[in-house]
């Protein structure tokens, strides 16, 4: 290596702005508009024969699973378009014909690459080949795979001590794989295995475990039909999971209602068009949310105690609001609880709220009568410093009303990557439980680490400090992923050997160690075939079922590798073919993997037969009314602080969201048709009456500022835009203002950070 070499990087690439255009909001979700974009994206990426023959088989019983969000399919699916637009858009994306080989490479240093925007870098197509970018170098060249997993092997072997070895892991893998590199993990001796749930659902973990004994929601897709009432709180379900609007649109022509509790109005939950029905592609759709309740960012607290407070009342003169009968008999808490409420004034609690005195009496009417509750929620509750006790405030409405353990009601998490809840059940996790470690050891004949391993924020620190040497990670866009943008590229800068495990090319591919690999995979769509035989793997959808996936197109390349065998080629160079674990054979035949998932992991059980079909269910004690591993074997009520930023008179509250055109980082396009913004995500969302407090106008130039711990972070170059959002709250387009978000500032107990709820400043750019 050259004394002194270093890359000429950026960081985050271009921040110039681009020829916006406005337009006024779309008025409803999906619908012919919705087809339209799918079939676009799908024509423009694979070509149309390409197109219909993976829609037709997307969410498919022998087809394969959608590679964007973790929203379940029905049991009996329809034979055609089981999947949404923003589906599509993943599909197309992965399955594109554009190709990034090592000529693109040769051509293209990374330093050049850092300078275009995200969008620009997804665009230039699959990774078809293993590439090494050297010390002293700055474009990729090709690698053997041997070549690779030595060099991996090498780097591993030089380290004083296993924890100075990081192995992420995105949702998007398969249990099969999963499990393998989890095992890989520990059989090199650390439990270093932060992943992608560490940044949006652990808190929803945490608060689910603390108050009812399993860190998942409880309800089945089905239940969602005949609810009586489904809250969808801090979600975008039109953008993020589009499917869930066909449940709702079912849940409310039995009858049913939904009430929206967000800062923003959105579009999926005003109107949606149903692709699949003739009303919803030539007619005016269903009207979603009956409520919607437009909440300053983080107050869903304040919110939720007023609404028990005057529950609570109603139920001392009736005596039946609250199910006094399920309270007793499985609920632990009733009456601290309730003294803790009456600590609180309900005009404090409206006014922090924000929320109409009409607004809320509609929703206490709705609700005194109900009991058939359920509670959908995403990032707007779990991503701010109190993201478990919201979870668990909303929890405590649900307990009091009864609507736990039965049918059409309980909690519902939505959560994000396709396997982000299956990775985390075959093991993917930091902490240590001692049950699977005994398991591991009995059955895969090694000794697991018995320390607690870094999580995502762990991980960050400890390759800023040093600490950490070489970092894997299993897909994903770490760098973009994580928070604090700066913070983190300079951590994984510092490291000896990055190994990205990747479909296509993204910015934690330019952000690297000195040494980088990339190793490309097959994608969720492309067959994966072994000797003349195509294998299957698994995966578990948001509602606890584990189904079979098996892909059907041609591989981007003959150089590709699946993500088990990577994983199990890897451990077999590692440990020099002498392990207690046969990798290479495991690493052939995924079979082998299920069963030992199935001795290994709590829950799976004869996942090879049980897995085809519509699959089959892991076990959930709150489906089964059982609390007994909670304190006094009950559900526990919780009681919850009411947060409180102390807004400065200069300062606003930021929260991050997508566009319609992403998906978690990953930019399909440019614009976000439901909130009227095209060909441009640097802008910033804000109330009109903010603008003319701060003599702001329409399209001018800002930057954004935060300041924690006397640190000054800026994303710069943002363009404001009126728009329905409550006075003194701001929203922008993340992995864009990442940035802003400071790495040592999350939520107590998950460490999820405060994305959300930002505290920032807008600082006018000079002409």
């Amino acid at each position: 290596m050259s004394v002194g070499f270093k890359r000429n990087i950026s960081i985050r690439g271009s921040e110039e702005l681009l020829k916006i255009r406005l337009d006024k909001p779309v008025a409803h979700a999906a619908g012919l508009l919705g087809v339209k974009e799918a079939l676009r994206h799908g024509f423009k990426e694979m070509g149309i024969t390409r197109s219909m023959k993976a829609l037709l088989e997307m969410n498919q019983k022998d087809g394969f699973d959608c590679p964007s969000c973790a929203w379940p399919d029905p049991e009996k699916p329809s034979k055609i378009g089981e999947y949404c637009e923003n589906g599509a858009k993943a599909l197309a994306d992965e399955a594109t014909t554009t190709k990034a080989d090592a000529s693109f490479f040769q051509k293209y240093s990374v330093e050049e690459l850092s300078l275009l925007t995200d969008y620009e870098l997804n665009k230039f197509g699959r990774l078809v080949e293993p590439l090494v970018l050297k010390p002293d170098s700055i474009n990729y060249e090709p690698i053997t795979w041997q070549e690779a997993f030595k060099l991996i092997a090498t780097e591993l072997k030089k380290l004083d001590s296993p924890d100075e070895a990081i192995f992420y892991t995105s949702g998007r893998s398969s249990n099969e794989a999963a499990f393998l590199y989890g095992m890989f993990a520990r059989a090199f001796g650390t439990n270093n295995m932060p992943d992608c749930s560490n940044m949006c659902h652990e808190s929803s973990g945490v608060a689910l475990s603390e108050t009812l004994g399993i860190g998942k929601g409880s309800i089945k897709l089905e239940d969602l039909y005949e609810a009586e009432v489904v809250i969808v709180a801090g979600q975008n379900p039109g953008t993020n999971h589009p499917r869930m609007l066909s449940a709702l649109e079912k849940c409310k022509r039995n009858g049913g209602k939904v009430i929206s509790i967000n800062p923003l109005e959105e579009t999926g939950l005003v109107n949606f068009r149903n692709p699949q029905n003739i009303k919803g592609l030539v007619n005016g759709g269903e009207d979603i949310a009956d409520i919607h309740l437009q909440v300053n960012i983080n107050q869903d607290i304040p919110l939720i105690k007023l609404i028990l407070k005057r529950l609570a009342a109603l139920d001392t003169i009736t005596s039946d609001v609250f199910d006094h009968e399920f309270i007793r008999k499985y609920v632990d808490g009733y009456d601290a609880l309730l003294q803790d409420l009456e600590k609180y004034d309900e005009a404090k609690l409206l006014s922090q709220s924000g929320i109409s005195e009409e607004e809320i009496n509609k929703t206490i009417k709705l609700l005194a009568k109900k009991s058939k509750i359920v509670v959908c929620w995403a990032m707007g509750l779990t991503q701010h410093k109190n993201g478990v006790e919201n979870i668990r405030e909303y929890i405590n409405l649900l307990l009091l009303k009864g609507a736990i353990g039965k049918p059409n009601a309980g909690t519902c998490p939505v959560r994000g990557h396709s396997n982000v809840q299956g990775d985390r059940s075959v093991g993917i996790q930091h902490f240590v439980n001692k049950d699977l470690n005994r398991r591991i050891k009995e059955h895969l004949g090694f000794t697991p680490p018995s320390e607690e391993g870094v999580d995502t924020v762990g991980a960050m620190k400890a390759m800023h400090k040093g600490k950490a040497k070489v970092f894997m990670c299993l897909g994903g866009n770490f760098l973009m992923a994580a928070s604090d943008t700066t913070y983190t590229a300079k951590g994984i800068q510092n490291c000896e050997l990055t190994v990205q495990v990747s479909t296509k090319l993204n910015r934690t591919h330019l952000v690297t160690g000195k040494t980088a690999l990339l190793l490309p995979t097959i994608g969720r769509s492309e067959k994966d075939m072994k000797n003349g035989v195509q294998r299957k793997f698994t995966v578990e959808n948001s509602m606890g079922r584990v189904t079979q996936s098996r892909g059907i197109l041609k591989p981007a390349s003959d150089n590709l590798m699946s993500e088990p065998e990577i994983i199990a080629r890897l451990a077999h160079t590692y440990f020099d073919g002498k392990h207690a674990m046969d990798w290479k054979t495991l690493g052939d035949d995924y079979s082998l993997i299920r069963e030992y998932i199935d001795k290994v992991v709590k829950g799976f059980d004869k996942t090879e037969e049980r897995s085809s079909g519509a699959g089959y269910y892991l076990p959930n004690n709150v489906r089964e009314l059982d609390f007994s591993k909670l304190p006094n074997g009950k559900a526990q009520l919780t009681i919850n602080k009411v947060p409180h930023h102390d807004l400065k008179d200069d300062e606003f509250m930021l929260m991050t969201i997508r566009s319609h055109d992403q998906f978690n980082t990953t930019i399909y396009g440019l614009d976000d048709r439901y909130r009227g913004v095209y060909n441009e995500r640097r802008v910033l969302f804000i109330n009109e009456d903010d603008m003319k407090q701060f003599h702001l106008k329409k399209l001018d130039v800002v930057n954004i500022t935060s300041n924690y711990d006397n640190t000054l972070r800026v994303a710069r170059n943002f363009l404001i835009i009126p728009y329905n959002i409550p006075k003194g709250n701001l929203g922008a387009y993340f992995p864009e203002t990442n940035v802003l978000v400071p790495y040592n500032h999350f939520a107590d107990r998950s460490k999820t950070p405060i994305s959300k709820s930002i505290k920032v400043k807008v600082e006018k750019v000079k002409s």
